[in-house]
């Protein structure tokens, strides 16, 4: 908040007379641009902490007075500015919200837009319907015919081609742009070899046989595995998968005749961690961060603006098959960045398979939409064993199971231990080149969802 290239705003913002909701960063800025102190303490609070409300607030109207609430911050406001009132505070924090009323000013420390966070929506909902007074609007057919609106009037009557991964984030945008463009749209599956057992035969079938959607599948993981031989380096890896990818985009493209723009499924979070001018670089992602700066197409990102869960919602409605609008978030590097070090073609079966049998039992177990991500990791290490009377020196396998609702913050799934023995057990005995099975038990912030 104090750096000096921080992000901040015209202090007439503040000045507008318009209802403003600052959260987080936007608390402090709020606090700080308005005559308040921000200071850099020993406060800083990550993960879900307890909060209590002081006094009443329109804000927080209709919810408990103490909640569970998630926290993200280094900076703590030590001061708020003059006409600003405490509205809750935390074990930690002195000023966890703040608001001016007059001014129609409101800031929380927290993250109320996050599913950790107890009565979150409604907070939102308090600042939107009674402070902003505005009406709910949102549907998922209304967000489908401005995207379709936006596609015809960027596209007009050129070619455009589709980055279809497989996941319900690319597979929605796809369908956005085949309701708008129709026939002007060929989906390119670039299958990398890093997917998820049997995905490859899936997507070609949903789209080419359900939906009809003009697909080209180019089977690629030779091209990709030589690529990546030798790279280690995570963002090095992206890097690496998404100039291949579109290169290899470029060349099938041309095949079918020059297109202008390629479609992607980038969504908000992937936006947000992949960095903006305000926001740092937490992993780049392959639609977002991992494309090479002179790409030959121009980009149409329908969802770029939705959380995860409002994807899905707009899936139901194009009428998307549920097994893949439920289907759990994948990276585009796929399997590469769930292998700790280089990946190799060993590597990739051993975690595909261990991958598989992780899923397929917590599919059993009825948890599977209860999870927002459930995944294997290979770390590149080996870990010394005794199967049988020989000593082994095998990989371990790491278990990452999350609950989260947008992927902004996640926390660890507590799967039942007898659920977790099948699965080590299952592992253990029919993957060859594991002898060991360890749990993740880290939540976001402070760690990632993914690995890497």
């Amino acid at each position: 908040m104090n750096d000096r290239d921080a992000p901040t705003v015209d202090p007439a913002l503040f000045k507008l007379g318009v209802p403003i909701l600052g959260i987080c960063y936007g608390l402090q800025l709020l606090a700080k641009t308005c005559g308040g102190r921000v200071e850099r303490t020993d406060l800083a609070e990550y993960g879900g902490r307890p909060l209590t409300q002081q006094g009443k607030s329109r804000l927080f109207a209709g919810v408990p007075r103490e909640l569970a609430c998630w926290m993200s911050h280094g900076d703590s406001v030590t001061e708020v500015p003059s006409g600003f009132a405490v509205t809750a505070v935390s074990p930690r924090l002195p000023v966890a919200a703040m608001e001016n009323v007059e001014a129609k000013l409101y800031g929380v420390q927290f993250h109320p837009e996050v599913d950790h966070t107890e009565h979150g929506q409604d907070i939102l909902k308090n600042f939107l319907y009674e402070i902003c007074d505005l009406a709910p609007t949102w549907t998922p057919a209304s967000i489908i015919e401005e995207a379709v609106a936006r596609v015809r009037e960027q596209v007009g009557g050129e070619r455009v081609v589709c980055g279809l991964s497989g996941g319900v984030d690319s597979a929605v945008a796809a369908l956005l742009v085949y309701k708008a463009v129709s026939d002007q749209l060929t989906c390119i599956f670039v299958d990398h070899g890093l997917m998820r057992e049997r995905e490859a035969e899936q997507v070609e079938d949903t789209f080419r046989r359900h939906f009809h959607v003009p697909l080209v599948h180019v089977r690629a993981e030779e091209r990709f595995l030589r690529k990546l031989s030798g790279v280690v380096d995570p963002e090095d890896k992206r890097k690496v998968i998404g100039e291949e990818f579109i290169r290899t985009f470029e060349e099938e493209s041309h095949k079918l005749g020059k297109a202008k723009f390629l479609v992607q499924g980038t969504i908000y979070p992937d936006v947000i961690e992949s960095g903006t001018s305000s926001a740092a670089l937490i992993k780049s992602h392959h639609n977002v961060g991992g494309l090479p700066d002179d790409v030959d197409f121009e980009l149409v990102e329908p969802l770029r603006m939705l959380f995860k869960d409002e994807v899905r919602v707009v899936g139901e409605e194009l009428g998307l098959p549920e097994d893949m609008v439920w289907r759990q978030p994948f990276p585009g590097p796929g399997l590469a960045i769930r292998i700790i070090g280089e990946v190799t073609q060993e590597r990739l079966d051993i975690l595909r398979r261990a991958d598989a049998i992780l899923l397929a039992e917590v599919k059993k177990a009825g948890l599977y939409r209860q999870l927002w991500q459930t995944f294997a990791v290979l770390p590149g290490i080996r870990s010394v064993g005794v199967m049988g009377d020989e000593r082994t020196y095998s990989y371990p396998i790491v278990i990452r199971a999350v609950t989260s609702k947008d992927a902004m913050t996640a926390d660890w799934a507590r799967l039942p231990y007898d659920l977790l023995e099948v699965i080590s057990q299952r592992i253990i005995n029919e993957v060859p080149g594991v002898n060991r099975v360890a749990l993740d038990v880290s939540s976001k912030p402070p760690s990632t969802i993914e690995w890497e």
